[in-house]
């Protein structure tokens, strides 16, 4: 069993920055693959990052490229999510995910998931 703890949300003005945090529990967090994804009221959780269990290999869906960055430390058990000239339309709930295995951009294939934080961006 894995336990994410998400933290780092929080209201800020269009163009601003965040960074996310999701911490992990349990199992060897170190050979999870891991992923963040979002949920806005009314819409479906969407991929936002994915990133292979040792960092090598991070995929980004489209509308965040060039402006979020996923990254890990193995060591503290953590993975981030660094979130760059924010937009209204970032405005959602960011929920970490795990799951023991490849990179994988669909929710449903994660095992392991957060409790969410939430992320909002006035204009």
């Amino acid at each position: 069993q894995v336990h994410l703890v998400e933290s780092g949300g929080g209201l800020v003005q269009a163009g601003g920055s965040l960074r996310l945090s999701c911490a992990a529990s349990g199992r060897a967090f170190s050979r999870a693959a891991m992923g963040w994804f979002r949920q806005a009221p009314g819409k479906e959780r969407d991929f936002v990052a994915t990133i292979f269990w040792s960092g090598s290999t991070t995929v980004y869906a489209d509308s965040v490229k060039g402006r979020f960055t996923i990254s890990r430390d193995n060591a503290k058990n953590t993975v981030y999510l660094q979130m760059n000239s924010l937009a209204p339309e970032d405005t959602a709930v960011y929920y970490c995910a795990g799951r023991y295995g490849g990179i994988t951009t669909r929710a449903g294939e994660y095992d392991y998931w957060g409790q969410g934080t939430q992320v909002t961006v006035s204009s």
